[in-house]
């Protein structure tokens, strides 16, 4: 059966994982997704992520972190912004600050998929994946 939204999935998944204090999440690997685990790791929600060939198909082994203890979650949520049945766009002027600057909206744009913050110093808009805080 085939995936209407492969984002939100990932996104899901980091979120079950993190509220279950798992170490590690795997997840079906796309260049979207890779370009999402990359801001993550940049932001530091996450620890590391690989690649990983599992002979037909590619996975993405993402390291989830935690604070000194597991009970202390850097990633406090991940909400999914644009939808395949309602897309969000947001122009230059009119990008979105997650919690008043405190998290990453993650958008994607002629650029590439980057942050709000690397879209409003490149001057240029796009879709709303998600937000992360």
């Amino acid at each position: 059966m085939t995936m209407s939204d492969p984002i939100a999935d990932m996104l899901t998944r980091i979120r079950n994982a993190n509220s279950a204090k798992h170490d590690t999440v795997d997840v079906s690997s796309s260049k979207m997704k890779l370009a999402i685990a990359k801001i993550l790791l940049d932001e530091g929600y996450i620890k590391s992520y690989e690649l990983l060939d599992n002979g037909n198909f590619k996975d993405i082994h993402i390291t989830l972190k935690y604070g000194a203890d597991k009970n202390e979650k850097i990633i406090t949520g991940l909400k999914r912004i644009s939808k395949p049945g309602l897309r969000v766009y947001a122009s230059k002027d009119e990008l979105p600050k997650v919690l008043g600057g405190l998290g990453v909206a993650i958008i994607s744009t002629n650029q590439g998929v980057i942050t709000d913050k690397e879209a409003r110093k490149l001057n240029v808009g796009g879709e709303v994946l998600a937000f992360v805080w």
